[in-house]
């Protein structure tokens, strides 16, 4: 079984089909930007995108994911180290405090921003409902959505 993460094409043992993606991420790549918060798929910590989609990886398998694209927060930074337009944002409007839900939260902002550039705050709301923080009170990460759309409108 195939899997290709941030743009690497991985061959995958059949005997791990049911090995849950966020450990295989986590343990087997080294990629730690999602994290195992509630690990039932509440919480977002773990969200990855899986073919542009936000995807909780705490309740996907990767029999679940054969065959299709992934991307971690380690592949939305580009390869000179700097950040990524929506990364810088959420500096600039203040919305990592603790920074466990953030990977979850920029992932799942940037699927939204990718169909939508220009998203009204609700829609924004909406995007980012199954990622919860505890720090901020999301009004700063919404700012940072916003101000990060700009660098999508193209």
């Amino acid at each position: 079984m195939k899997l290709t993460v941030n743009g690497v094409t991985h061959e995958i043992d059949a005997g791990l089909a049911e090995m849950r993606l966020l450990d295989w991420l986590r343990e087997e790549l080294g990629l730690t930007g999602a994290k195992a918060g509630c690990e039932i798929g509440a919480c977002g910590a773990c969200t990855v995108l899986v073919d542009g989609r936000p995807v909780k990886s705490c309740t996907r398998r990767l029999r679940d994911v054969a065959g299709k694209s992934v991307l971690t927060i380690e592949g939305l930074t580009p390869l000179d180290g700097s950040l990524h337009p929506l990364q810088q944002a959420f500096l600039d409007a203040g919305a990592v405090q603790c920074g466990f839900c953030t990977p979850g939260m920029i992932l799942a902002a940037h699927a939204l921003l990718l169909r939508n550039p220009a998203p009204a705050r609700a829609e924004i709301r909406q995007a980012l409902q199954g990622n919860l923080c505890r720090c901020t009170g999301y009004q700063q990460i919404i700012d940072a959505v916003e101000l990060a759309a700009k660098s999508y409108q193209k």
